[in-house]
């Protein structure tokens, strides 16, 4: 079945919310960030630019499950439905509320618990990272893969730093120690959903992260998948959509990277399963 209306609809949606985002970057005192949980913000921007995105997609697509970041409740019981759209209306509000980039919009569709379509669009640079399952990926258009990077010591990688959860910090820089001790660089700019985008697009060879909600990752699962790359959880099938927690790399790369990333998902592991008993 084709998705080429999701992925236009999900498009279009992206860039009217980018553009509610540019109309506002700068332009916020202290009195528009609120917090909603331990280094986790929340500004009337990313609220408004959730209405545009699931305004569209309510609109094209009423039968769909709808999960925005702002007001998720009952989010494992709507990952579950067969189709759900998954939406980071502003993934990177802590960059944008400093004027420091990256910081996008993120929008990423799940049929069957597996990735369909992501949109990630980066709001400073005005790129479009798109993609449909089977479809391949795009760069504003242009047809992208993953690096055909085959040596983890030659490659760049990126992750994110626990900030919300500190239960798992020591098994993180373990691996954050291997990562940068084994490859050529590690990076990190504040917004998984970029930085899935960008290994997408071949210029990260790898991504390991965890800690994530479904929003942060589901559209760029989606991208690097069409990219040609792997994705999977930090420990034996988990999914790394409904865990937070991923490796994500060009399939050179990719068993040495999740080898490095095994203790954090061995603590990780333990955090999340505890949560769930």
């Amino acid at each position: 079945m084709s998705l080429d209306r999701e992925r236009s609809v999900a498009e279009a949606a992206a860039h009217a919310a980018a553009d509610f985002i540019r109309e506002h970057a700068g332009g916020l005192d202290a009195s528009d960030v609120r917090s909603k949980g331990t280094h986790d913000l929340v500004t009337f921007v990313d609220e408004g630019a959730q209405r545009i995105v699931l305004d569209a997609l309510r609109e094209a697509f009423p039968d769909d499950t709808l999960l925005g970041e702002e007001g998720a409740s009952e989010v494992q019981a709507r990952l579950a439905e067969p189709r759900v759209w998954i939406v980071d209306p502003l993934d990177g509000t802590t960059n944008f509320t400093r004027g420091v980039p990256p910081y996008a919009v993120s929008i990423g569709l799940r049929e069957g618990g597996a990735a369909a379509v992501g949109v990630v669009v980066d709001v400073m640079s005005g790129e479009t990272f798109s993609a449909v399952r089977g479809g391949g990926c795009t760069v504003d258009g242009r047809p992208t893969r993953v690096a055909e990077a085959e040596r983890l010591d030659e490659s760049l990688i990126s992750t994110g730093f626990p900030f919300r959860d500190y239960r798992y910090v020591a098994a993180y820089l373990e691996t954050f120690e291997a990562a940068i001790r084994g490859t050529r660089g590690v990076r990190r700019h504040g917004s998984a959903a970029v930085d899935l985008a960008w290994v997408a697009a071949g210029r990260f060879d790898g991504f390991f992260e965890a800690g994530l909600a479904p929003w942060d990752v589901a559209a760029g699962v989606a991208l690097v998948e069409a990219a040609g790359g792997r994705v999977a959880g930090l420990w034996p099938g988990a999914d790394p959509v409904a865990t937070g927690g991923l490796v994500a790399a060009a399939p050179g790369v990719f068993d040495a990277l999740a080898e490095v990333a095994a203790p954090l998902g061995r603590a990780y592991r333990g955090v999340v399963e505890g949560d769930a008993l």
